[in-house]
């Protein structure tokens, strides 16, 4: 998963829930130096008992805000929809040579 892109990360879910197994894998695939690389973490666990759905929140360095249902997808099509526009990102930055 392309993490450079990335500058805001929100993630809310209940951990005890399997709905929430797509935000908990989103969370231990970003690497560990990410804050000290300038990324805003936050992640929030609901109680066991909370109906709240889990949410995924990510802004790019672009300004793209991304507001993506986990609880309907799996990681992979997460992953998919992250990295489709960090590839553009990425194209972009290559093309003007910073």
């Amino acid at each position: 998963m392309i993490t450079r892109f990335l500058t805001d990360v929100s993630v809310k879910f209940n951990p005890f829930s399997p709905r929430s197994k797509s935000a908990r894998l989103f969370l231990s695939l970003i690497p560990p130096t990410a804050r000290s690389d300038g990324m805003k973490i936050e992640s929030k666990m609901l109680p066991r008992t909370s109906k709240e759905p889990a949410t995924l929140d990510v802004k790019f360095k672009d300004g793209k805000e991304m507001k993506i249902d986990v609880e309907k997808m799996r990681i992979t099509e997460v992953m998919e929809v992250v990295d489709r526009h960090s590839r553009q990102l990425a194209r972009k930055e290559e093309l003007l040579g910073n």
